[in-house]
């Protein structure tokens, strides 16, 4: 799928969307110099054509019990289609698991886990992560304290298409 052209308004609708997805459309048209009917079709648009995928809300981890995060460096045995798929389907299954990345570099997979404590990784290591299909070695580093997490996306006007064809909704 190719990235869209945004123009000056589109990304600062997306930016401020990032801010507070909570904002009327009346409040972002005045963000953004329209009146609503042009605001709120855009941002239709935007939702159409796959820049806007859900609207959420930021959860502070350690206030609902998962103040340890945990990232984990996976490597597998093979890298046949259907382990590699088996393995991908049980992380998108597996809660305490909140990111997944395929990496080059020393090992298969980086996972991001949310647990309680150091005990509930343990735990989880035990029942979830060494019985993940494929798995041969995981390398864990706790997370002392976030720097930065959850940032907007840096949205720029005049995103042009890196590969593909590109254009606007």
């Amino acid at each position: 799928m190719s990235p869209l052209s945004l123009d000056r308004i589109d990304a600062q609708l997306l930016t401020e969307l990032q801010r507070d997805a909570r904002q009327t459309v009346q409040q972002l048209a005045d963000k953004v110099g329209l009146s609503s009917t042009p605001c709120w079709k855009r941002i239709k648009a935007l939702e159409e054509a796959g820049a806007i995928r859900a609207y959420t809300v930021a959860v502070d981890r350690s206030r609902v019990g998962l103040a340890q995060c945990v990232i984990a460096e996976v490597n597998l045995a093979r890298h046949e289609e259907a382990v590699v798929q088996q393995f991908e389907r049980a992380v998108a299954d597996c809660p305490q698991i909140t990111g997944c990345w395929a990496t080059t570099g020393n090992a298969d997979y980086i996972l991001q886990v949310l647990v309680p404590d150091v005990a509930g990784y343990e735990q989880f290591l035990h029942r979830v992560a060494f019985k993940l299909p494929g798995v041969t070695h995981v390398r864990s580093s706790v997370v002392l304290k976030e720097v930065k997490s959850g940032a907007p996306l840096p949205i720029e006007a005049g995103t042009t298409p890196t590969s593909g064809r590109g254009g606007r909704r």
